[in-house]
């Protein structure tokens, strides 16, 4: 592809929740710029990441999953992950495709037709789809789809069918000139990034202990010198949670399960500022938050527009 003809555009990635969407946006990335855990809707934020190659730049704009919500702030994610189709070149379903089709695929696939939305169909997880089931599965989802719509087989954990998607994708973008400087790999200020890091351990640490109640808010980040002149960044974090209990189970006994939590986010983020991270945790009870909008504008959750 010659200078003439060098692509970019914007691609929002679209999916039930837990589907693997930030696990292959960090992959097609090649860095760690979304959080990801075992626990669905982990991702809450629209996150652009920028993929930049000889051939194009690629906008990816990761969603939270599209879920039945239960509360204002599952609201808010629903209606955010669904706007972020607009206006974008191209929108990728991703599919879980170790599980037979669901009704929640199907909402969004006819969501998607509704909306005349120019889309392609990606099955992920398919290292963990047996054998001798493949075959299966394809016929599965080809009668979802539909028997003409092509879809790429992918495995976000180990890169399979990565490149072949991003090739794919980049026929689907316009000609035109790098949007963003080659460099830059991420949009989010670091304060966002920040906290999503503290939000990931607590999410692996306490599994459905400690869900969806969470929210984590940089207090302060600050340069600072030791006496020997080294500088590091002193990092100042509330954890807020709805219920006492809760911040029972995040603190642990004598401060055990806040120190892991603290240890693993610092150690990410000394990865993601590339210098040493001096991070303290506090932990906050604010009852009910996730209902009350002037807590979630507080926090960072708000409506696109």
């Amino acid at each position: 592809m010659s200078l003439s003809n060098y692509r970019s555009g914007f691609v929002t990635l679209l999916g039930r929740p837990n589907v693997g969407k930030s696990t292959l946006l960090n992959k097609l990335i090649g860095e760690k710029i979304t959080i990801t855990s075992p626990i669905a809707q982990t991702t809450r934020n629209k996150l652009k990441g920028i993929l930049t190659t000889k051939n194009g730049q690629i906008i990816f704009v990761d969603t939270p999953g599209v879920h039945k919500p239960h509360h204002r702030l599952g609201e808010i994610l629903v209606k955010n992950a669904k706007s972020a189709t607009d206006g974008v070149d191209v929108v990728i379903f991703v599919i879980d495709s170790s599980e037979e089709p669901g009704r929640g695929d199907e909402y969004i696939l006819n969501f998607l037709i509704s909306n005349k939305t120019e889309f392609i169909v990606v099955l992920n997880k398919w290292d963990l789809v047996s054998k001798e089931f493949r075959n299966l599965r394809i016929e599965q989802y080809r009668r979802l789809l539909g028997i003409n719509r092509t879809f790429q087989i992918v495995s976000a954990s180990n890169g399979e069918g990565c490149p072949e998607l991003v090739d794919m994708l980049l026929t689907f973008l316009p000609e035109g000139p790098k949007l963003y400087d080659e460099e830059m790999i991420c949009d989010q200020p670091l304060d966002n990034l920040l906290s999503d890091l503290v939000r990931e351990q607590v999410l692996i640490n306490t599994r459905e202990e400690v869900p969806h109640s969470v929210a984590v808010k940089i207090e302060k980040i600050e340069e600072m010198q030791r006496k020997n002149g080294k500088t590091f960044t002193a990092i100042l974090a509330t954890i807020i949670v709805e219920r006492s209990t809760q911040k029972g189970i995040l603190i642990g006994k004598q401060g055990s399960m806040l120190k892991i939590i603290g240890q693993s986010a610092r150690s990410n983020m000394s990865k993601l500022i590339d210098g040493p991270v001096h991070l303290e945790l506090f932990v906050k009870v604010v009852p009910n938050w996730r209902k009350k909008v002037s807590r979630l504008v507080e926090f960072g959750y708000e409506e696109d527009f």
